[in-house]
């Protein structure tokens, strides 16, 4: 791993492509600032380059002329060409970090939105602890990197190149001999920069693992405390923080070596300097006295105090190089549910939702569904029941376009779904669903949640009929809590139900609706269920048998595959599975 590290390139075809793109997307239209911030890193540098100038004149006046008068004046040259750098210092980074949290900022956005636009597989497959580091940690860590590291660093190229053009002005043979040792450099830090890349990218990958750890203990805390497992949480949180130090000080390890080398080179070119340039003022004939050697040797010293932060920032410059591949990584997952150009934004949504020969698989090793047929009658209830994994859900995720299938096709009044715009296909259905995201935040905005132009009149009606209204007018401007802990599973039902309400879409999913309730307060809430499915195409998922009596038709879904269909009175009078299913869980209730 070491060999085939130090035989990568320092930057490779990915890393030259992901700087090519941020400047494109990102820094290119700001050109005129960033010309600014380099006239001003180029003025800060030629203040070096006038004190060496100033330093050298300053000694032969105290060696050569005695002027007490010309002394203060280079005195006074030297205090104000400072107070120029001061105020330049000052001033330029203030710009550049302004440039690169704009820059940055328009990068988290159009992250955001690209997050936003991807497929529900994506974040069923990604760690949410990958997302957060992503749009948080390291979109940070490269504003930093932009703002302050690349600027000084710009500052300090400067510095090097402009003090360089001055020493090789006073000798260019002395500089020559100086920077002889220039391409060892270049090589020990090709050899370094693969591992750099390496020791970070494991570091990412760590981070995220212990963000989603974090998230899950959180996200578990009622099981945690119930089961009593807050050691072993605090020994899996202990181990990946351990995981995490050791790779910071692998890295660390790899990044510190560029000081002291800087530091070597250093030695070896003062030791150079001084024996070489002392040979040349006594020889006579170089054009060096004195005060140009003491002059040289300052500039070198000027000179290698930036390189030894260029040496600091381009290990720091390998490690971004990952950060920036890892957030562009999101921009290369594309959608898979779109709209194609002959797409329709009008369709009929009260006609029959049909289900020809669909086929569809989560896992291509494993499909769920093959050749199914479903008739799903517009205006009326549908439910589908069967036990857990039989693809009951997963009906709906097709029918909203979730995930396309595989084979076969959804169609609405004939219509394919995928020949409808994904945004018009979504809003005529509203879903009352088990897994209800509730935000910390009062009810009344809860409710307005999906539907953010409504007035208040629909959204206390709403809450009205959902039977919520009381609890909203005594909880006021309460929050909830986060994911809704201050409510009752029955409470979360009912702003789900008014939420289906506000939106009165013609389609109504109820998805495992009830599930959570026990089966008084399923009683309940079953009478606003009611009302919110009237007159609309209703399908309704459910396990619990006792919410689908008064469906329509009913599919009973056994490994994928509809093993039985009717009316509930049908079905009870085939004696088969739903009877079985409805006779255990009565006799279950009755228990």
């Amino acid at each position: 791993m070491g060999k085939s590290s130090q035989k990568q390139p320092m930057f490779s075809p990915t890393d030259i492509d992901n700087i090519k793109w941020f400047w494109r997307n990102y820094l290119k239209d700001k050109s005129p600032w960033l010309l600014l911030v380099l006239a001003m890193v180029s003025a800060q540098a030629l203040v070096y380059q006038q004190f060496l100038s100033l330093t050298e004149n300053g000694l032969r006046v105290i060696f050569e002329d005695g002027s007490l008068s010309q002394l203060i004046k280079v005195c006074a040259f030297v205090f104000l060409l400072f107070g120029t750098r001061a105020v330049l210092s000052y001033v330029t980074p203030r710009i550049s970090v302004w440039l690169a949290s704009n820059a940055v900022r328009s990068m988290r956005q159009d992250l955001i939105k690209h997050l936003l636009r991807l497929d529900l597989s994506y974040f069923e497959k990604t760690k949410s602890g990958d997302i957060i580091l992503r749009l948080v940690s390291q979109v940070d860590s490269l504003s930093h990197f932009v703002g302050q590291g690349t600027v000084a660093a710009v500052r300090d190229l400067a510095t090097v190149i402009v003090v360089s053009g001055y020493l090789i002005y006073k000798s260019p043979l002395l500089f020559t001999a100086a920077m002889i040792v220039i391409p060892v450099l270049v090589l020990m830090m090709r050899g370094i920069s693969g591992k750099i890349k390496e020791v970070q990218q494991s570091a990412e990958n760590a981070f995220g693992n212990y963000m989603s750890g974090i998230e899950e203990m959180t996200n578990g805390m009622r099981t945690v405390k119930i089961s009593g497992q807050e050691d072993r949480e605090r020994d899996r949180l202990f181990e990946a923080t351990n995981g995490i130090r050791d790779l910071m000080i692998r890295l660390n390890a790899v990044q510190a070596l560029f000081p002291p080398s800087i530091d070597v080179v250093s030695a070896f070119v003062y030791v150079l300097v001084i024996g070489g340039g002392g040979y040349m003022v006594i020889q006579g004939g170089f054009g060096m006295d004195a005060a140009g050697i003491i002059a040289f040797l300052l500039g070198l010293v000027i000179m290698f105090d930036p390189l030894r932060l260029l040496a600091s920032f381009f290990a720091q410059l390998q490690a971004s190089l990952i950060l920036l591949d890892s957030i562009r990584g999101v921009y290369r997952e594309k959608m898979r549910i779109t709209d194609h150009e002959g797409s329709v934004a009008e369709f009929n949504t009260e006609g029959d939702i049909k289900f020809d020969q669909v086929k569809f698989a989560y896992d291509p090793q494993h499909p769920l569904f093959e050749d199914l047929d479903l008739m799903i009658e517009g205006g009326k209830k549908t439910a589908i029941v069967g036990a857990t994994g039989s693809g009951k859900t997963t009906v709906l995720s097709l029918i909203t376009r979730l995930y396309d299938v595989d084979g076969g096709k959804i169609t609405i009044d004939g219509l394919d779904v995928r020949d409808i715009k994904v945004k018009s296909l979504r809003s005529s259905f509203s879903v009352v669903a088990q897994d209800i995201v509730i935000f910390n935040d009062t009810i009344y905005e809860n409710i307005r949640y999906v539907a953010p132009n409504a007035t208040e009149e629909e959204i206390w009606a709403a809450a009205e009929a959902a039977e919520i209204a009381d609890l909203m007018r005594a909880r006021g401007s309460a929050p909830l809590g986060p994911k809704g802990s201050q409510l009752s599973g029955g409470q979360k039902q009912r702003i789900a139900i008014a939420r289906a309400f506000l939106r009165s879409a013609p389609i109504l999913l109820l998805d495992e609706a009830t599930s959570a309730l026990d089966q008084k307060t399923e009683e309940k809430i079953q009478g606003a269920l009611q009302r919110l499915s009237k007159d609309k195409t209703t399908i309704i998922v459910a396990h619990r048998l006792s919410s689908v009596v008064a469906a329509d038709k009913i599919y009973v879904l056994d490994m994928g595959q509809v093993v039985e269909q009717g009316s509930h009175a049908e079905l009870i009078a085939k004696q088969g599975l739903y009877a079985a299913m409805y006779a255990s869980q009565k006799e279950g209730y009755a228990t």
